[in-house]
């Protein structure tokens, strides 16, 4: 396992006055997505069916992920006891169901898959950093910086695996950088949507739409500019681009306008 347990959370410290409905709402949606960490795992192995040094650290990776879950669950069962995790992640795996019962990575490569690992640990990395900061409450602190430190070794880790499938395979900077935005724009898909729905809608019928708004508008308005300005840097570095003065304002000013769009209605929060 990784460098803490959920033993060493202080559970105890939990202050119901100090939570914040809106972040309830987004956390009970994390832990679901969190738990759903071994599939992605079980497919890396197969990806790399060949690589058992890569494959014991993926495996370690998907038990981290599933670690998040369960805090995260936990947390949002304390924050609102008529959450049933169990309940609400059974729902999920119903309702969001992705085909990875093949041994080849979806983005063409093996380079490829690492590019789309590392976006993704980017963005788990700011988004508990910025949790962390925005949450008043002591406990979902202390297991958000826990879990952006995590995300942010799972980030080194991809990357040094990523340097090593490019010695070997022909992937140049507009390639990589295509996978990377492709990545980034399945931020928009069915599964941050239907975890928000499995954790929050009850038993209203999945919408799509208004779930993904939902979602992004709330998560969008805890960002801040340093949290952006990190998370740029990250990404042009997983696609081989430096993050130099220039290059790195032009593109941290873009994903700000961005951000603040997406915050929508809780605009005023990031401003």
């Amino acid at each position: 396992m990784g460098t803490w347990t959920l033993d060493d959370i202080p559970w105890q410290n939990f202050d119901a006055g100090k939570l914040d409905p809106e972040i309830v709402r987004l956390v009970k949606a994390a832990s679901l997505v969190e738990y759903n960490g071994a599939v992605y795992a079980q497919h890396l192995c197969r990806v790399f069916a060949d690589d058992n040094g890569f494959q014991t650290s993926a495996r370690q990776w998907g038990e981290e992920e599933v670690q998040h879950g369960v805090a995260l669950g936990r947390w949002a069962e304390l924050a609102d006891p008529s959450f049933d995790f169990d309940s609400a992640f059974a729902r999920f795996r119903e309702g969001f169901r992705i085909d990875f019962d093949n041994d080849r990575s979806r983005r063409g490569s093996r380079a490829g898959e690492m590019i789309a690992r590392c976006i993704v640990e980017t963005g788990t990395s700011s988004y508990y950093t910025a949790l962390a900061e925005a949450s008043d409450e002591p406990v979902l602190k202390d297991i958000c910086r826990h879990i952006a430190a995590d995300e942010f070794r799972h980030y080194r880790l991809f990357y040094k695996n990523l340097s090593a499938c490019l010695a070997r395979e022909q992937l140049g900077r507009w390639a990589r950088l295509r996978i990377a935005l492709s990545r980034i724009a399945e931020s928009e898909d069915d599964e941050l949507a239907y975890a928000y729905h499995a954790a929050n809608g009850g038993d209203a019928a999945y919408d799509r739409r208004s779930c993904s708004r939902a979602y992004g508008q709330r998560a969008a308005a805890l960002y801040r500019l340093h949290h952006v300005e990190r998370m740029v840097a990250m990404v042009l570095k997983a696609v081989g681009l430096k993050p130099n003065r220039r290059l790195g304002r032009v593109a941290t000013g873009i994903a700000w306008r961005a951000m603040r769009w997406r915050a929508g209605p809780f605009a005023k929060a990031v401003a």
